[in-house]
């Protein structure tokens, strides 16, 4: 099975996020802000991690960045979701290693349509 992490604050997002991934056949792990995220990053080896980008604390690009810096997560595919569209934020995010770019709010059929490409 295909393990996510979704990594969101809001505990309303992240109960909407946790529902579409599992729905797509995922099964889900979820973190409340970055320093939870790189611990359970630790701990198991996701094969997608969804990052919100404005997290208490450590926010989404530095726990990404530090998650990746392990050596089971060097490649593993990290998904943008964020509240930050306006123009350039896409390829801001883009360029600071995320793989994909999710603006808030999500649009539900895109987003399932994205996870589908990293189901294994």
């Amino acid at each position: 099975m295909t393990k996510a992490l979704v990594v969101e604050d809001n505990s309303l997002n992240r109960e909407l996020i946790f529902e579409l991934v599992t729905e797509c056949g995922f099964i889900v792990d979820t973190a409340v802000n970055g320093e939870e995220a790189v611990k359970k990053a630790q701990n198991e080896v996701y094969d997608l991690i969804i990052m919100d980008i404005e997290l208490p604390g450590m926010d989404g690009v530095a726990a990404a960045r530090l998650i990746r810096s392990k050596p089971d997560h060097e490649k593993t595919p990290v998904i943008a979701l964020t509240s930050y569209a306006m123009y350039g934020d896409r390829e801001r995010f883009l360029g600071e290693g995320f793989n994909e770019y999710v603006p808030k709010p999500i649009n539900v059929d895109d987003f399932e349509e994205l996870l589908k490409k990293y189901k294994k």
